[in-house]
């Protein structure tokens, strides 16, 4: 049942609705709980404030007036809300656009061979697939281990120092002795020295890219033809 409240000495009333959905006691969303949030926005408590306000300035003691500063903070209060509600509204539909272009800027790699994090190499013909590693922070020596499908150490190479970020090696397939590699698929392995103590280092291999998909959090994956899934930010180098 709607009930009203009278304001001031010319017993003009308000709405208890009104002065409920201030007071933050709306009987009926209590007892619904998650029933709706018709009048709870930032616009609509913004408007319901106002016209409270309206009504208490109208019907206002002129022996005791309202304390401006306290009706200053709450206009503020209400403001900041509404403007929250319209910078998260604003951030969603910007994050749906660029989702959008991010999966048509994948979508153009189709077809592609890209440098991507892998722990193996395939050899063909007496010639490798590109590799590389991705440092995050400049080493002072970085180590490549090379190693076969039986689990031997083939060859390890010697990069020296390298700056941060990602570096494309050139490898002959050759092992230790300078004799050429067999045909197949060798495993990499990178370490890295920074300021004396070892770091990590990510391995890197070239593959061509068969196709797009969404990963788990929305963003854009791509496919590898080496079996591998790869986030699109991951790629170090379009070859």
């Amino acid at each position: 049942m709607t009930t009203s409240t009278t304001i001031g000495g010319t017993s003009t009333t308000v709405s208890q609705q009104l002065l409920d959905t201030m007071n933050g006691t709306n009987a009926s969303s209590s007892a619904s709980g998650t029933s709706g949030t018709s009048g709870t926005s930032g616009s609509d408590l913004q408007q319901t404030f106002l016209q409270l306000l309206v009504t208490q300035l109208q019907n206002q003691d002129p022996t005791d007036p309202m304390d401006s500063s306290q009706m200053t903070s709450q206009l503020a209060q209400i403001d900041t809300v509404s403007g929250i509600q319209s910078l998260n509204t604003s951030l969603s539909s910007l994050s749906t656009q660029l989702s959008a272009g991010q999966n048509a800027q994948a979508a153009l790699l189709i077809g592609s061979t890209v440098l991507a994090p892998a722990t193996s190499v395939s050899v063909s013909g007496g010639a490798a697939t590109q590799i590389g590693v991705s440092l995050p922070a400049a080493a002072s020596d970085v180590q490549l281990t090379i190693t076969n499908s039986a689990g031997q150490v083939v060859n390890s190479v010697d990069l020296g120092a390298q700056s941060a970020g990602n570096v494309p090696i050139t490898w002959t397939p050759k092992d230790a002795n300078g004799n050429a590699l067999p045909d197949g698929t060798y495993t990499i392995a990178a370490t890295a020295t920074v300021n004396g103590q070892a770091a990590s280092a990510t391995t890197l291999a070239a593959s061509q890219v068969q196709s797009v998909v969404q990963q788990s959090g929305g963003s854009a994956g791509l496919a590898l033809s080496n079996g591998n899934t790869v986030p699109l930010s991951s790629v170090a180098a379009i070859l």
